[in-house]
């Protein structure tokens, strides 16, 4: 259940979108291929209960130059130019109004009878021997002919279409928006074709002011909680508790200090009188809650339970807070139904020096438990400053650059958000297939994309902006560290016999390297404040 407002690393997901377009050559096909997990050793803190933070890793998803696609294919010398128009449209896209000459279109109708005349089985004729060529249009058709006879040209053709947009095309973004059908009539009424090509090519970062971000100014807020002495007292409390021997609750109601396993379902409240739907993000079986936790769900749960008993049920109506840190579910008024399965309370052993190893391996007092504990806290209160320090600087470059975002780099980098999200709710609850259908439906997907436009858009441009910082500085990173990083990631999809695509792996450890990089810098040159809220 996501009721506690803790922060989770999911590995990413990819939804493929539907294609529209007219298929040429592989060059113009989506990839599939996508990396499932991807650990860096040095950005990995998850490892400990200790943790308060769980550093980003931060995966650039537009760098330009890696991004740009191949040529088509092999350019075939044509016999007569091709008339090219661009066209700049929104959101760095091109139109390219592409127009075949009728000498091309000759060409490649010769081309095509030739080789119909070698395969095609026509009766009354030897294999190999000359057809005329109208005995061969009739048997074939000549509709079968016009056919061929686009396709030949467009793969022909589509190469030198793209010459100007070499280098700068986004990989998986080039699409015929011209129907087959209007090519070929156009073909059979004129000898000529004509169709357009829409494509994403790489953004242009500006900054405001120029190269602003050399000179940041950064108020950090940290939150309390991750104070190392509290996050101690925390641990330590929390390896004390779990001594303890549970005892089932008889004769009497839920107290501070118990242990419910509640069954959890919530659904909208619809101000419109329309009918609700499940909140999965906030549902639950089996949800082991501690009521000395009780400031860790959201608020007013607790105090709704108090007094609950086992195998009773209470309904009652809650709204998260505009603070809430899963962002999906800020404001959002809902009916919770708690069934309470079982309830327990706690006895716990005396507090000596007798249980010091077992609260920590190796220990002999409840002093150098509490020494070491804060020990290991110190070092990840280090961590959360860092990642505090990460997400100020991310957010302040987010506002300093002027960019558009490639429909392409949207859908991707929406998608895989989302793909996270499904991931997140189907570790909270077992989705079935009908369930898992509709939540990956085109629709659903869309919608997400709409509702998260701003967020999706902001993390693109934190993206572009490191990326184009970590070239203007020209930073670097050893191929060591890269080869290094590369095999500690390939061992853990070997690890958890999942598959991976290692030209996609060195890819994302590499963005993931240059981001480092760059945050390294720009916090060695930022001026930097910390308060507490």
């Amino acid at each position: 259940m996501e009721l506690c407002s803790s922060s989770l690393h999911l590995k990413p997901f990819s939804i493929t979108p539907s294609i529209s377009s007219i298929s040429i050559s592989n060059s113009f096909k989506l990839s599939t291929k996508r990396v499932n997990s991807l650990t860096v050793s040095h950005n990995n803190y998850s490892s400990s209960q200790l943790v308060l933070y769980t550093r980003r890793k931060l995966a650039i998803v537009a760098r330009a130059a890696a991004a740009a696609a191949p040529a088509a294919d092999v350019k075939e010398p044509l016999p007569a130019e091709l008339v090219v128009q661009e066209t700049q449209e929104p959101n760095c896209r091109l139109r390219l109004s592409v127009e075949v000459p009728s000498v091309v279109c000759d060409d490649s109708y010769k081309r095509v009878i030739t080789q119909f005349m070698k395969k095609a089985k026509v009766p009354g004729f030897r294999p190999g021997k000359k057809v005329p060529e109208s005995i061969l249009i009739s048997y074939i058709g000549k509709d079968g002919v016009e056919k061929t006879v686009v396709e030949s040209i467009l793969k022909r053709t589509l190469p030198h279409a793209m010459e100007s947009v070499e280098g700068r095309a986004l990989k998986d973004s080039i699409r015929i928006t011209t129907t087959f059908p209007e090519m070929q009539q156009t073909y059979s009424s004129s000898n000529i074709l004509r169709y357009d090509i829409v494509v994403d090519v790489a953004p242009v970062v500006n900054w405001v002011p120029e190269d602003g971000y050399k000179n940041l100014k950064i108020v950090v807020e940290l939150d309390s909680e991750i104070d190392a002495k509290t996050a101690a007292d925390r641990e330590f409390t929390r390896r004390y508790k779990s001594l303890s021997t549970m005892r089932i609750v008889t004769n009497r109601g839920l107290q501070i200090g118990d242990v419910a396993v509640l069954d959890i379902s919530a659904t909208t409240v619809e101000q419109d009188g329309s009918e609700a739907k499940s909140v999965p993000a906030a549902e639950s079986k089996g949800f082991n809650f501690d009521t000395e936790e009780g400031d860790r769900v959201i608020p007013g749960f607790l105090d709704a339970i108090i007094g609950i008993q086992g195998g009773e049920t209470k309904s009652f109506p809650l709204v998260f807070p505009d603070s809430w840190k899963q962002e999906d579910l800020r404001g959002l008024p809902c009916q919770f139904t708690v069934e309470c399965k079982e309830l327990f309370y706690r006895e716990l052993p005396e507090m000596n020096d007798a249980i010091a190893d077992k609260l920590l391996p190796g220990s002999t007092s409840i002093e150098q438990v509490k020494e070491s504990l804060l020990e290991r806290c110190v070092e990840l209160e280090q961590t959360a400053r860092d990642q505090a320090t990460d997400n100020a600087i991310l957010d302040q470059l987010r506002k300093m650059v002027q960019v558009e975002i490639p429909q392409t780099l949207f859908e991707e980098q929406g998608r895989q958000l989302y793909g996270a999200r499904l991931l997140q709710i189907q570790n909270n609850m077992r989705l079935n297939e009908e369930q898992l259908a509709t939540l990956s439906s085109p629709t659903a997907v869309r919608e997400y994309l709409e509702n998260q436009r701003e967020n999706i858009e902001n993390i693109i441009k934190q993206n572009l902006a490191v990326g184009d910082i970590f070239k203007r500085e020209k930073l670097e990173f050893s191929t060591e560290d890269l080869v290094k990083e590369v095999e500690s990631s390939v061992a853990e999809f070997k690890k958890h016999n999942q598959e991976y695509d290692e030209e996609s792996v060195q890819d994302q450890v590499q963005e993931i390297l240059e981001g480092a990089k760059v945050l390294e810098w720009l916090r060695e040159h930022a001026d930097i404040q910390y308060i507490t809220k």
